[in-house]
């Protein structure tokens, strides 16, 4: 009996032992995006780009990538839970995500007091990574881009005026028309109405209605694709003749089918990718290529990109700092500079935001086509 017991030990000794060693042998980086909800489309737009980043690259140091994936159900309470299993749970040693800055915030939130780094995809409100050590994005922040849509306004579509629609209970749509606003303004233009919607809202005839007497040049609507879609429908319906502008979460393929050709014309900031942009640098083309191949039938677009370059930030960055530990990756994330990704180089700054370029996209014969980039000052 002693001896059976010795060897039942020595086994159990030899089983703990192998299992640590399987558990060094890989990194974990955890993924937390909006796979149900009102955040659905895009938040697997994202997924997929991260899922084919991991194809491409399963391995780093010599150790297995693992990637483990929570839905964040497009709710913030969610969100947080989802970051708070991953970190406690799953023990990972990076994080990527989310689509939603709202999402973002609740899950940074989490990620800080662990100490884990966090790689936003597509969450552009400043606050995202304000006052944060261990938060990161790899997309440009709302500042930027609401100025790059003014820009955009007042030069390529020589607005004057401008009306604004916002939906007040997401951070990103107040935070984006905010910092439209200001830009525009500053740079000579007046905004004639800035009206407010929930989410979730269906009908916009009184909104449309108002800011239609106001005659606007221009109707600058930062909302998720499915919604500005329905507004853009509804103006039309009712004979508006401004033209609109929308951010970076109007770009989805969706758009045209729920939209129709009430949507064409449309203009959009987005990440500098899209398929059929001119001048496409080599690891785009790779990304498109790569694409086709493991999603056929299915576009790829600046919300897959800017994903794909968060899985591959954090490659790099524990590349460079040799090791899969957070506190070394958090550095290495610090001190990124020139990165090249499918959406153009990312440095990261004192702030962790990405210093980028700001796309523009239209919608033309029922088409999205990439028309330029600005540089905003």
């Amino acid at each position: 009996m002693r001896l059976g017991k010795k060897l039942l030990l020595a086994f159990c000794i030899v089983l703990v032992t192998a299992g640590f060693a399987m558990a060094a042998d890989v990194v974990k980086i955890g993924v937390y995006l909006p796979v149900t909800g009102g955040n659905a489309v895009g938040g697997q737009l994202e997924l997929d780009g991260v899922k084919l980043a991991h194809q491409e690259m399963p391995e780093i140091l010599g150790k297995k990538v693992e990637l483990i994936v929570i839905d964040n159900k497009s709710d913030k309470v969610e969100a947080a839970n989802a970051v708070k299993r991953l970190v406690e749970r799953d023990k990972v040693n990076a994080i990527i995500g989310t689509y939603g800055s709202s999402l973002a915030m609740a899950g940074g939130e989490i990620a800080e007091q662990a100490k884990i780094p966090m790689v936003g995809t597509s969450c552009t409100n400043p606050l995202v990574t304000q006052g944060k050590k261990y938060v990161f994005r790899v997309c440009f922040i709302d500042p930027f881009q609401g100025a790059g849509a003014a820009a955009f306004a007042l030069g390529d579509l020589k607005a004057k005026t401008a009306a604004i629609l916002i939906e007040v209970t997401e951070d990103y749509s107040v935070g984006l028309a905010s910092f439209f606003e200001r830009s525009f303004k500053k740079d000579g233009g007046q905004v004639v109405a800035k009206l407010n919607y929930q989410k979730g809202d269906q009908d916009f005839t009184a909104q449309l209605t108002e800011i239609i007497s106001k005659n606007p040049d221009v109707l600058y609507i930062p909302a998720n694709f499915a919604e500005g879609a329905i507004i853009m429908r509804q103006a039309s319906e009712l004979g508006a003749k401004f033209k609109v502008l929308g951010g970076d979460a109007m770009d989805n393929p969706e758009i045209v089918s729920i939209g129709g050709k009430s949507v064409e014309g449309f203009s959009f900031t987005t990440f500098a990718y899209a398929p059929e942009m001119p001048n496409m640098n080599a690891i785009a083309k790779k990304f498109t290529d790569n694409w086709a191949k493991a999603f056929p039938g299915k576009q790829p677009n600046a919300l897959s990109a800017v994903a794909y370059d968060s899985y591959m930030l954090i490659m790099d960055a524990i590349k460079r700092a040799n090791s899969d530990d957070p506190e070394k990756i958090t550095a290495a994330l610090a001190a990124t500079k020139d990165f090249p990704g499918v959406t153009g180089n990312t440095t990261i700054n004192a702030t962790h935001d990405a210093e980028k370029s700001v796309g523009i996209m239209q919608i033309k014969d029922g088409k999205r086509i990439f028309l330029t980039i600005v540089d905003p000052k």
